[in-house]
Protein backbone atom coordinates (compact mmCIF):
# COMPACT_ATOMS: atom_id res chain seq x y z
CA UNK A 1 0.00 0.00 0.00
CA UNK A 2 1.58 3.24 -1.08
CA UNK A 3 1.30 5.47 2.37
CA UNK A 4 3.91 8.27 0.76
CA UNK A 5 4.12 9.75 -2.71
CA UNK A 6 7.42 11.79 -2.93
CA UNK A 7 7.01 14.16 -6.73
CA UNK A 8 9.35 15.83 -9.03
CA UNK A 9 7.73 19.46 -9.85
CA UNK A 10 8.26 20.47 -13.05
CA UNK A 11 6.86 18.82 -15.56
CA UNK A 12 4.75 16.40 -13.02
CA UNK A 13 2.81 18.29 -10.90
CA UNK A 14 3.51 22.11 -12.80
CA UNK A 15 3.92 22.88 -16.24
CA UNK A 16 6.61 25.26 -16.02
CA UNK A 17 7.89 25.36 -19.39
CA UNK A 18 6.62 28.81 -20.32
CA UNK A 19 8.28 30.17 -17.76
CA UNK A 20 11.68 28.60 -17.97
CA UNK A 21 12.02 29.20 -21.01
CA UNK A 22 10.62 32.91 -20.81
CA UNK A 23 13.35 33.45 -17.65
CA UNK A 24 16.18 31.87 -19.59
CA UNK A 25 15.93 33.36 -22.95
CA UNK A 26 15.23 37.12 -21.28
CA UNK A 27 18.87 35.88 -19.18
CA UNK A 28 20.38 35.17 -22.07
CA UNK A 29 19.38 38.07 -24.22
CA UNK A 30 20.41 40.57 -21.66
CA UNK A 31 23.88 38.73 -22.48
CA UNK A 32 23.98 39.00 -26.15
CA UNK A 33 23.61 35.13 -26.32
CA UNK A 34 21.36 33.87 -28.76
CA UNK A 35 17.58 32.98 -27.13
CA UNK A 36 17.13 29.06 -27.46
CA UNK A 37 13.83 27.25 -28.27
CA UNK A 38 10.89 25.84 -26.19
CA UNK A 39 11.90 22.48 -27.61
CA UNK A 40 15.53 22.97 -26.60
CA UNK A 41 14.72 24.57 -23.05
CA UNK A 42 12.50 21.18 -22.25
CA UNK A 43 15.61 19.37 -23.36
CA UNK A 44 18.53 20.95 -20.90
CA UNK A 45 15.86 20.96 -17.77
CA UNK A 46 16.19 18.42 -15.24
CA UNK A 47 19.88 18.10 -13.79
CA UNK A 48 19.47 21.78 -12.15
CA UNK A 49 19.53 25.55 -13.30
CA UNK A 50 23.35 25.41 -13.60
CA UNK A 51 23.30 22.65 -16.06
CA UNK A 52 20.46 24.37 -18.28
CA UNK A 53 22.39 27.67 -18.18
CA UNK A 54 25.42 25.60 -19.01
CA UNK A 55 23.97 23.46 -22.02
CA UNK A 56 21.90 27.07 -23.15
CA UNK A 57 25.41 29.23 -23.38
CA UNK A 58 27.34 25.93 -25.25
CA UNK A 59 30.54 26.22 -25.93
CA UNK A 60 31.05 29.67 -27.33
CA UNK A 61 29.29 31.19 -24.56
CA UNK A 62 30.33 29.20 -21.70
CA UNK A 63 33.06 31.65 -20.36
CA UNK A 64 29.72 33.70 -18.89
CA UNK A 65 28.47 30.94 -17.13
CA UNK A 66 28.73 32.38 -14.24
CA UNK A 67 27.16 35.76 -14.76
CA UNK A 68 24.07 34.61 -16.72
CA UNK A 69 23.42 31.42 -14.27
CA UNK A 70 23.60 34.39 -11.04
CA UNK A 71 21.26 36.39 -13.45
CA UNK A 72 19.06 33.97 -14.22
CA UNK A 73 18.08 32.42 -10.74
CA UNK A 74 17.30 36.31 -9.56
CA UNK A 75 15.21 36.77 -13.01
CA UNK A 76 13.52 32.90 -12.00
CA UNK A 77 12.41 33.63 -8.87
CA UNK A 78 10.84 37.06 -10.05
CA UNK A 79 9.03 36.07 -12.91
CA UNK A 80 5.83 35.58 -10.61
CA UNK A 81 5.30 32.38 -12.41
CA UNK A 82 2.07 33.86 -14.46
CA UNK A 83 2.58 31.43 -17.06
CA UNK A 84 2.78 28.43 -15.00
CA UNK A 85 -0.12 26.00 -14.60
CA UNK A 86 -1.69 22.46 -13.03
CA UNK A 87 -2.01 19.34 -15.23
CA UNK A 88 -5.68 18.08 -15.97
CA UNK A 89 -7.16 16.42 -13.07
CA UNK A 90 -4.06 17.31 -10.68
CA UNK A 91 -6.09 18.88 -8.04
CA UNK A 92 -8.78 16.04 -7.44
CA UNK A 93 -6.04 13.90 -7.67
CA UNK A 94 -4.17 15.30 -4.99
CA UNK A 95 -6.88 15.83 -2.63
CA UNK A 96 -8.08 12.17 -3.09
CA UNK A 97 -4.63 10.82 -2.12
CA UNK A 98 -4.52 13.01 1.07
CA UNK A 99 -8.18 11.79 1.41
CA UNK A 100 -6.51 8.29 1.71
CA UNK A 101 -4.25 9.08 3.72
CA UNK A 102 -1.58 9.45 1.43
CA UNK A 103 1.26 11.36 2.34
CA UNK A 104 2.55 13.90 -0.41
CA UNK A 105 6.39 15.27 -0.41
CA UNK A 106 8.21 17.48 -3.39
CA UNK A 107 11.92 17.12 -4.35
CA UNK A 108 13.35 19.26 -7.20
CA UNK A 109 16.31 20.43 -8.68
CA UNK A 110 14.50 23.81 -9.08
CA UNK A 111 16.38 26.16 -6.72
CA UNK A 112 14.66 26.25 -3.27
CA UNK A 113 13.53 29.91 -3.74
CA UNK A 114 11.81 29.64 -6.54
CA UNK A 115 10.87 26.60 -5.67
CA UNK A 116 9.14 27.89 -2.57
CA UNK A 117 7.65 30.96 -4.57
CA UNK A 118 5.91 28.26 -7.25
CA UNK A 119 4.46 25.92 -4.88
CA UNK A 120 3.16 28.71 -2.53
CA UNK A 121 1.60 29.60 -5.79
CA UNK A 122 -0.41 26.72 -7.09
CA UNK A 123 0.40 23.68 -4.38
CA UNK A 124 -0.35 25.20 -0.99
CA UNK A 125 -4.12 23.94 -0.67
CA UNK A 126 -2.43 19.93 -0.71
CA UNK A 127 -0.56 19.32 2.14
CA UNK A 128 2.49 18.44 1.25
CA UNK A 129 4.29 18.16 4.59
CA UNK A 130 8.02 18.69 3.27
CA UNK A 131 9.48 20.24 -0.01
CA UNK A 132 13.21 20.03 -0.80
CA UNK A 133 14.84 21.85 -3.75
CA UNK A 134 18.09 22.59 -4.44
CA UNK A 135 20.68 24.29 -1.86
CA UNK A 136 24.04 25.00 -1.91
CA UNK A 137 25.67 21.84 -0.10
CA UNK A 138 22.90 19.52 -0.77
CA UNK A 139 23.37 16.97 -3.89
CA UNK A 140 20.94 16.82 -6.70
CA UNK A 141 19.17 14.41 -7.88
CA UNK A 142 19.60 11.22 -8.51
CA UNK A 143 21.39 11.67 -5.37
CA UNK A 144 18.92 9.81 -3.30
CA UNK A 145 20.09 12.00 0.08
CA UNK A 146 16.62 14.11 0.06
CA UNK A 147 14.81 11.38 -1.05
CA UNK A 148 16.21 9.48 2.08
CA UNK A 149 15.77 12.28 4.19
CA UNK A 150 11.93 12.58 3.33
CA UNK A 151 11.34 8.94 3.96
CA UNK A 152 12.97 8.87 7.61
CA UNK A 153 11.38 12.26 8.65
CA UNK A 154 8.07 11.04 7.67
CA UNK A 155 8.79 7.72 9.28
CA UNK A 156 7.43 5.51 6.22
CA UNK A 157 8.65 2.08 5.09
CA UNK A 158 10.53 1.93 2.21
CA UNK A 159 7.90 -0.55 0.15
CA UNK A 160 5.13 1.57 1.37
CA UNK A 161 6.85 4.84 -0.84
CA UNK A 162 6.42 5.73 -4.67
CA UNK A 163 8.48 8.26 -6.46
CA UNK A 164 6.55 10.10 -9.62
CA UNK A 165 8.07 12.22 -11.81
CA UNK A 166 8.74 12.76 -15.62
CA UNK A 167 12.47 12.90 -15.92
CA UNK A 168 15.42 10.42 -16.34
CA UNK A 169 16.76 11.88 -12.73
CA UNK A 170 13.73 10.50 -11.22
CA UNK A 171 14.08 7.16 -11.70
CA UNK A 172 17.85 7.21 -11.36
CA UNK A 173 16.60 8.71 -7.54
CA UNK A 174 13.36 6.01 -6.75
CA UNK A 175 15.78 3.18 -7.78
CA UNK A 176 19.27 4.80 -5.77
CA UNK A 177 16.84 4.94 -2.95
CA UNK A 178 15.16 1.80 -3.68
CA UNK A 179 11.87 2.83 -3.49
CA UNK A 180 8.80 2.27 -6.86
CA UNK A 181 8.84 4.47 -9.50
CA UNK A 182 5.54 5.44 -11.50
CA UNK A 183 7.36 8.00 -14.56
CA UNK A 184 5.02 10.67 -15.76
CA UNK A 185 4.03 10.80 -19.70
CA UNK A 186 2.75 14.30 -19.20
CA UNK A 187 5.78 15.98 -18.36
CA UNK A 188 8.96 17.22 -20.29
CA UNK A 189 10.16 13.62 -21.80
CA UNK A 190 8.72 10.92 -24.36
CA UNK A 191 7.98 6.96 -23.30
CA UNK A 192 11.11 6.15 -25.09
CA UNK A 193 13.27 8.11 -23.23
CA UNK A 194 12.18 7.10 -20.11
CA UNK A 195 11.91 3.45 -20.99
CA UNK A 196 15.89 4.14 -22.17
CA UNK A 197 16.65 5.62 -18.38
CA UNK A 198 15.01 2.35 -17.40
CA UNK A 199 11.66 3.29 -16.57
CA UNK A 200 9.14 -0.21 -16.32
CA UNK A 201 6.08 1.47 -14.85
CA UNK A 202 4.18 4.25 -16.59
CA UNK A 203 1.04 7.17 -16.50
CA UNK A 204 -0.31 9.22 -19.00
CA UNK A 205 -2.47 11.07 -16.73
CA UNK A 206 -2.95 12.49 -13.14
CA UNK A 207 -6.66 10.25 -13.63
CA UNK A 208 -4.73 7.44 -14.15
CA UNK A 209 -1.88 8.00 -11.51
CA UNK A 210 -4.37 7.79 -9.00
CA UNK A 211 -5.96 4.70 -9.95
CA UNK A 212 -2.73 3.19 -10.12
CA UNK A 213 -1.78 4.61 -6.56
CA UNK A 214 -4.62 3.93 -4.72
CA UNK A 215 -3.90 0.05 -5.99
CA UNK A 216 -0.31 -0.28 -5.65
Amino acid sequence: MTKLIIFDLDGTLLDTSRDIHKALNDTLKSYGVPEISLENTLKFVGNGARKLIERALGENYGHLLESVYKDYLVNFAGCGNALTSLYGYESEALKNFAAAGVKLAIVTNKPQDATDIVCAQYLSEFGFELIVGQCDGAPLKPDPSSTLEIINKLAVEKENCLFVGDGETDIATARAAGIKCISALWGYRSRKQLEEAGGKTFASDFRQLEKMVLEF
